[in-house]
Parts: structure tokens; C-alpha cells; sequence
């Protein structure tokens, strides 16, 4: 016996934001802009583990590694006021938004961050008209993986959990999160692979959220 879909839930960094793509598009500035030497964007990236390390940690590492004479809270000032001014969108995102609302699925997302920065993000990307609720961790006071913070999202959008998707790219805050408040997970691996969680289904792109809806 199939559920009906009634809402969906979507991270926003690596979900529908491609965050990755908008880093490597802030380096190509970043470096310049300092004169910073080759590999240092490789290992920025690879320091920044998807977005999951503090990046005054992330600066002073590199500061080092690279024996830099650069003051690391320039480099991260740098990060702070240039990195997310021209967010790009995952693909299909915004068709596929547009489709969730006129099946008329409700739409939320459910992020950690800060929140101008989570803020700045949305609108950069367009999604602010796109969507019924916004969720963001230092907003809220919750994080994820925290079950309040789920259920405080699907409260707002009055929906309960075994109606409701949750999509996104975190094993752990997207995928075994959710469950543990009664959601089904989709998987985007975009980022960190699973270890050991198990998601009802994986996602080759954002586009196939699609059947989600249509399987039931």
C-alpha cells in the first residue's frame, strides 16, 4: 500500500544549492585576489571537508601548510563577504520545485547554518519564491540531526512525517534523521558516502525526486 506524498523536505547545501560548484567558482577570485600558490585551492577543498570544518580552522591550516605570510582572518574575510555572492543551483532545482508545488506537494527546506548566510544563499539562488518554509539551525536554535528540529519544520508546514520526503546529502542529517522521526530519505550522494545508513531511496539528481512523488 502505497502513502500519499504530501510534502517534501530538502537540505540546501550539496541538495539544492551546488555548493561545490560555487566554492570552485570563489577560489578562481580568492586566489587572485591574494596571489595564492598552486594547490592551495585543492587543499582548501579538501579541508573544508563539504562545508563540515570551521573555516577559521580551515584558513590557519592552510596558512601553515603553505607557509603563507598572508594573515589567516584576511583569508577568511575573503571567504566570508565573496564566497556565497553568486550561489549556483543544483541542476533541475528549480524545475523541479516549480512541478513539486503545481502537483500541489508542499515544499520545505531544512538547513544548518548561519543564517545571512543560509539567507543569502536562497535568495542568490531564487529559491525564496519557490518554497513554503525555510528552516535554518541558528534561526531555530536546533540543529541537525536533532528530531526537534524535523519536527519543528513539518509542524510548520503542517504535515506529518510518514506523508513527507526528506532529501539531502548528509548520511547522518539527511538520511538517518529523518527516519528517526518517522520520514522516508532520499540520498543525493553528493557529498559524505553512507556508512551504514539506509536510505528508502538513492537519487541520481535532483530531477528524480520526481518519482518519488509519482511512486507514492
Amino acid at each position: 500500500m502505497t502513502r500519499s506524498v504530501r510534502a517534501v523536505l530538502f537540505d540546501l547545501d550539496g541538495t539544492l544549492h551546488d555548493r561545490a560548484a560555487t566554492i570552485r567558482e570563489w577560489l578562481v577570485g580568492h586566489t587572485g585576489r591574494h596571489a595564492l600558490p598552486a594547490g592551495y585551492a585543492e587543499r582548501f577543498t579538501e579541508l573544508d571537508d563539504f562545508g563540515y570544518r570551521p573555516k577559521r580552522e580551515v584558513m590557519f591550516l592552510l596558512a601553515r601548510e603553505f607557509g603563507l605570510t598572508h594573515d589567516p582572518e584576511v583569508l577568511l574575510e575573503d571567504f566570508w563577504a565573496h564566497a556565497f555572492r553568486a550561489p549556483v543551483p543544483m541542476p533541475h532545482t528549480h524545475d523541479v520545485l516549480r512541478e513539486l508545488r503545481a502537483r500541489g506537494v508542499l515544499v520545505g527546506i531544512v538547513t544548518n547554518g548561519w543564517a545571512d548566510k543560509q539567507r543569502q544563499t536562497l535568495v542568490g539562488l531564487r529559491l525564496e519564491g519557490l518554497v513554503d518554509d525555510v528552516v535554518i539551525s541558528k534561526e531555530v536554535g536546533l540543529s541537525k540531526p536533532d528530531a526537534s528540529i524535523y519536527r519543528l519544520a513539518l509542524g510548520r508546514l503542517g504535515v506529518d512525517a510518514a506523508a513527507t520526503w526528506f532529501v539531502g546529502d548528509s548520511p547522518r542529517n539527511d538520511v538517518w534523521g529523518p527516519q528517526q522521526v518517522g520520514m522516508r530519505a532520499a540520498y543525493l550522494p553528493t557529498g559524505h558516502g553512507l556508512n551504514g545508513e539506509v536510505p528508502e531511496a538513492t537519487l541520481r539528481n535532483v530531477r528524480d525526486v520526481l518519482d518519488l512523488i509519482s511512486d507514492g
